[in-house]
């Protein structure tokens, strides 16, 4: 099947069924918001990220406005995602660098962004592929559904998005991430899977004659 075609089809279901991964988004304009809300992210509930994500925007804009905070108010702020007096201690390294090194701005470069604290892989092409730039950020939704659907046979995030950079066009990178996690947030879960309402069930594989 048309690659741009899955992709609308995941969208337009995730869309409908108000994926959390598209009300989070909606609200995240910045490169800097982007690594933060990527830094968030890691290992906590969809549902936990938007809400810490609200808090600490509510006060944060910058890096300098995480500078001016204590250790404990960020904590305070982002209270509900795993590891989240951890991640404050890296949100004020992670500024404290971005102000001293980057003059305040995110590094647009993948090199760079994965020397940032508490920044991998996968955070790192979050922040390209929102701020324009051709990525594929595999987290676990869409190393999961990428398998299951068996377009790829990988064990390995990073092999993941290698495959998946070959079936898709690399305009259309940008898009993969976000429709196969609120694809997979609200229709191919980790339990419980509702195959039964799945759009794309019966479609070819992608690059399957």
């Amino acid at each position: 099947m048309d690659p741009v075609r899955v992709v609308e089809l995941m969208e337009k279901e995730a869309k409908k069924r108000k994926a959390p991964v598209y009300h989070l988004k909606a609200e995240i304009k910045t490169p800097f918001q982007h690594l933060v809300a990527a830094l968030l992210s890691s290992r906590t509930r969809d549902e936990a990220t938007v809400r810490a994500a609200q808090n600490l925007f509510s006060r944060v804009k910058g890096p300098e406005d995480l500078l001016q905070m204590s250790e404990d108010e960020i904590a305070e702020l982002i209270k509900g995602v795993g590891f989240y007096r951890v991640k404050a201690k890296r949100l004020k390294e992670l500024a404290e660098k971005l102000v001293k090194e980057y003059n305040s701005e995110v590094p647009l470069k993948f090199e760079e962004l994965v020397k940032l604290p508490g920044i991998g892989r996968k955070s790192a092409n979050v922040v390209l592929a929102y701020s324009g730039i051709p990525a594929i950020p595999v987290d676990t939704h869409v190393h999961r559904i990428a398998n299951r659907l068996g377009w790829v046979k990988t064990s390995k995030p990073e092999e993941t998005e290698e495959e998946l950079k070959k079936l898709f066009p690399v305009e259309l990178w940008g898009k993969v991430n976000r429709a196969m996690v609120g694809f997979g947030q609200t229709v191919c879960k980790p339990q419980k899977p509702l195959c039964d309402e799945c759009p794309i069930r019966d479609c070819p594989k992608i690059g399957v004659k």
